[in-house]
This record gives C-alpha cells, structure tokens and sequence, in this order.
C-alpha cells in the first residue's frame, strides 16, 4: 500500500491510496467548511439535494440506471462534523477495471459520475430544481426529529450541546427545523455557489490503479477552479479550569437511565494525543476496560459502560445504560475509576492490553477502504502526517507515566442523565 498527496491548487487536495487488497476500487469526495449556526442546515440539505440528480442525468432513477451499467456501482452521501468542522461527504465504489468481464474503464465512468453530482448539479433556472429541495427539506425535517429515537446517541448529542452550547461542535450536524422555512431552491443554490468557492476539497482514490492517469483526470476537472483559503478549524483548544462540573438531568419516556460524563483533557499538544488514546482505552475502551470492569461486571450497575475520545476537541465521553435507581452509586464508581487512573491504580498488563487492542485496530485499517480514507482524512484536518505505522509507533512508546500524566489533566465537565423521572437543569 502506498499513500500520495497531491495539491492541485490552495484548498484543493487529491488524495490517492494504491492497494492491491480489493476488487473495487473506491473514490470519495470531501467538501469542508467551518461549523456555523448559519450554515449547518444548508450544508446538510445541500448534500441530500445534490444526489438527486445531475445536469446530465437529472433524476435519481437515472443515476441509479447508470450505477447498475457499472456493474452495480454503490454510490452514497452524508454529512459529518469533525471538530469545529462541517464535512459534506459523497463515496463511489466500483468494480476494479482488471475485474470487469469485458476490457472497460470503470475508473474515468465512476469519477465522472461523482464528479458531475458533486459539482455539475441540476439546475432550472438558476436554482435547484424545486420540488427535489421541497422533498429533501421534508426528509431532512424527519432525520431531525428522529433524533430522539436512538436515546443513547440523544443523550451523547445532548451532552455535548450542553458543554458547548452556542459554540460549534454544540450543534447537532443535520442542523435545525426552524431553519427550513427560509430556505428557498434559489436561496440554496445561491449558497451552494459561494460554498463550492470556499471549501477545503478533498478528493481521494483507493484502490489497484494501473495504466488510469488519475492525476491527469483530476487536474482537467479542477483546471477552472480558483485557489481558497478555507478557515478551517484546526488548532486544539486549551481547556478552563471548572471548579465544579455542571450536571443537567432530562426526562423522557424510556425504561432506561442514560448517563453521559463529558471530560476536558486539559492539552492543546498534539503530541499528547497518543497518550489520551491509550488512557481512554484503559479506562473504557474494551471489556478489559476499568469502567466495564467496575460498573458493568463489579458492580452490576450498568447494561453498557464504555468511553470515547473526541481528538480533535479534547474530551472524553463516559456512557452507560443503568437503571435509573442507580444514578449516584454509578457517578461514584465511575469517579473512583478517574481518580484511581490519576493515582496510577492500574497495571502493567492493563497498559499492555490497551496497547494491545489500539495496535490491532489500527492494524485493521487498511483492511476497509472506507476506513483507510477516513484515517487519511482525519489526519488531512488535523495537519499531521502519521502513516499507520508511526501511529502504531507511537502508540507503543507511551508508558504508564505517560498515562497517569494525562489523566492528571482531566477533569469532569459535564455529568448529563436522561431519566423517566422530572428532569432539572
């Protein structure tokens, strides 16, 4: 496998992944903006609104005809928010040329196609077609209010809006209902217009390319494109002390507490990333982890008990699913095993196990195109140039010093339970 970043103009990246592991190959395209209240909405409708169709295929019955010519090429969009970013993301798998039946090439057909539904959309009178917006609002309108269908990603989300409410990474990435009514075919075109100027454009290709002059394809494509300078969130934040953290509770109709503790790790070095990582994964990340251990197996308290580091924000997210009786003994639990890892109560073999876990997960990457993607991706916003093999390197440095040294750096910010019971901020 080998990995080549090529820039073709300021902002506008192609990223190219050569791997002999698949029969398909895989082509993604990333459009990334900052994360604003103005903007969430429009970005998660614009995504939705371009799949529908193309200047030169303008239905998706057509899109989809064309996707079944290509041997049942699977296309797919969506949108994420990394960090204080907002990325709009469109994926194409197909078949690799050397698989194909007859002599063809899938690789410029599948380019081509991705290409013209990010870039070349249906447009009727210098706006989206209106009755593809009306629908896509409407769907969208449903994705949001179906937020509250899964209470456990609900309780996360409600977490994190209220540790950062009025900030970025506090709103939710499909945006909001009220700000459908404003937004109009011609409105919305008009923005999409003035984002495909601004955006970081990210254009990656994995898979086994022989004689296809991908770069020479890229390049035509983006010949007229001018240089941007998107503002991107990048630099990690340094964390304010909190002298006691804050502790909302919400009711719902559920059988099921969920409890969500939101942690700042106090860094704005990058290298301290790797040791977070390894922390996090002492704590919750597995079932050797002390927060499975302890609440779920020990204590019997918890259906699920797990953490989650968000690297590009600097926090951890403890979850568990308990029963509702059981709030304040678990928040006990679940402090003693924050204050046992600053203390350094955990062995060498926990260390080794988390080590252990990380190495294989990353060893795994490569295994799934759209994984392998994402790492590059992940590591294109965060201005770093790890392989996989110096994040496996670093991984392996981190000692139990290291650890106690990050976990001496965290502190609880937010404790958020989702109860049956009357909720109160």
């Amino acid at each position: 496998m080998s990995y080549q970043k090529t820039t073709l103009k300021e902002g506008i990246y192609f990223h190219k992944i050569q791997t002999n592991k698949f029969k398909t190959n895989l082509f993604s395209i990333f459009l990334t903006v900052p994360l604003t209240r103005e903007n969430v909405t429009k970005n998660a409708l614009t995504t939705a609104v371009l799949r529908r169709g193309t200047s030169k295929m303008p239905t998706q019955e057509e899109i989809s005809r064309k996707l079944e010519e290509m041997y049942g090429a699977a296309f797919d969009c969506g949108v994420d928010k990394i960090g204080d970013n907002h990325s709009l993301k469109f994926y194409l798998e197909v078949v690799n040329n050397q698989f194909l039946p007859e002599k063809e090439d899938l690789v410029e057909e599948a380019l081509t196609l991705l290409m013209d539904i990010v870039f070349h959309p249906l447009v009727e009178k210098e706006q989206f077609k209106e009755e593809y917006v009306q629908g896509e609002k409407e769907n969208l309108k449903q994705i949001i209010e179906g937020k509250v269908d899964n209470k456990a990603t609900y309780a996360l989300e409600s977490c994190i809006e209220s540790m950062y409410e009025e900030k970025p990474y506090g709103l939710y990435k499909y945006g909001y209902i009220e700000d459908l009514a404003d937004i109009t075919a011609q409105n919305l075109y008009a923005y999409y217009q003035e984002f495909i100027k601004k955006c970081q454009i990210d254009i990656f290709a994995s898979g086994d390319f022989g004689e296809e002059n991908l770069e020479q394809m890229i390049e035509k494509a983006f010949a007229t494109y001018t240089e941007r300078k998107p503002d991107l969130a990048l630099k990690m934040e340094t964390k304010e002390e909190i002298k006691e953290p804050r502790k909302k509770m919400e009711s719902k109709q559920i059988s099921q507490g969920k409890l969500v503790i939101g942690l700042d790790v106090k860094t704005d070095k990058e290298e301290e990333n790797y040791k977070t990582i390894v922390y996090n994964t002492i704590l919750g990340g597995g079932s050797n982890s002390k927060l499975f251990q302890n609440v779920r197996e020990k204590a019997s308290l918890a259906y699920t008990a797990s953490s989650s580091y968000a690297r590009r924000k600097q926090n951890i997210f403890i979850r568990a699913g308990i029963e509702i009786e059981n709030y304040d003994k678990a928040v006990e639990i679940i402090e003693k095993q924050l204050q046992d890892m600053k203390e350094g109560n955990f062995s060498e073999e926990d260390l080794n196990n988390a080590k252990n876990l990380l190495l294989s997960t990353i060893e795994n990457i490569p295994e799934e195109q759209d994984t392998e993607i994402t790492y590059y991706f992940g590591q294109e916003l965060a201005r770093t140039e790890d392989t996989i093999e110096m994040y496996q390197e670093k991984i392996r440095k981190v000692s139990k010093e290291d650890v106690v040294d990050v976990a001496n750096k965290i502190q609880i910010n937010t404790i958020y339970f989702l109860t049956n019971q009357g909720g109160q901020e």
